[in-house]
C-alpha cells in the first residue's frame, strides 16, 4: 500500500500528468454497444463504448455521445435511443459503425434489424436491446452526456457480451 507521503510528485506537484492520465482513462472497462437512432426517415446508428447502467428502478442508462456528433443532435431533439448489446464475437459488426455516414444505405444495409416499440433500430443479429426515452443530460466537453429511462427490452439470445479491450481498440483517455 502507497501511504501519502510516499506519492508520487507528479501528484503532490497539482499538474496534470497528460501521459498517466491517458493511460489510467484507457483502463477502465467498456462494453461496446450500437446506439440507434431515428428521426422521421433517418436512421442513424453508432458504436458507443462509454455506456454504463445508472440507477435500478427506474432502470436507468448513462451514455456519452460525442457532441459534434449528427446522432448527438437526433438524440437532443428525439429525446429517444436504443442501446444493442453486441456479442463477444461481433467486434466485425462494431466495426461498421465506427465511421460517420448516414445509416440510410450505407451501416444498416450490413446488419439488418427492425424497429422497436418506440420505432427505433434493433438489430436483429445482437444481443438484444433496449429502447430508451431521456430524463436529462450534461453537456460540458467534447460529449453529451444522456441520461435515460429503459422504456423497452427485447432478448433475442443470452451470451457474453462484446467489450472494448479484447479488441485491441482505444476509445478515450
Amino acid at each position: 500500500m502507497l501511504m501519502a507521503s510516499e506519492a508520487p510528485t507528479s501528484a503532490a506537484s497539482g499538474g496534470l500528468d497528460a501521459a498517466a492520465k491517458k493511460t489510467l482513462l484507457r483502463k477502465i472497462p467498456h462494453g461496446l454497444f450500437i446506439c440507434g437512432v431515428a428521426e422521421g426517415d433517418t436512421i442513424n446508428g453508432f458504436t458507443a463504448s462509454w455506456v454504463t447502467q445508472g440507477s435500478f428502478e427506474p432502470p436507468l442508462v448513462v451514455m456519452a455521445v460525442r457532441a459534434d456528433s449528427t446522432s448527438n443532435g437526433i438524440i437532443q431533439r428525439t429525446r429517444r435511443f436504443s442501446l444493442n448489446v453486441l456479442a463477444a464475437d461481433q467486434k466485425d459488426l462494431a466495426a461498421v459503425f465506427f465511421k460517420p455516414q448516414n445509416g440510410i444505405g450505407g451501416r444498416f444495409d450490413a446488419a439488418p434489424y427492425s424497429l422497436g416499440a418506440l420505432g427505433l433500430p434493433i438489430l436483429e443479429a445482437a444481443l438484444g436491446a433496449v429502447e430508451c426515452e431521456l430524463v436529462g443530460e450534461v453537456v460540458h466537453g467534447d460529449h453529451t452526456v444522456f441520461v435515460a429511462e429503459v422504456k423497452t427490452a427485447v432478448l433475442h439470445r443470452d451470451g457474453a457480451a462484446l467489450e472494448l479491450g479484447p479488441t485491441g481498440w482505444q476509445y478515450g483517455g
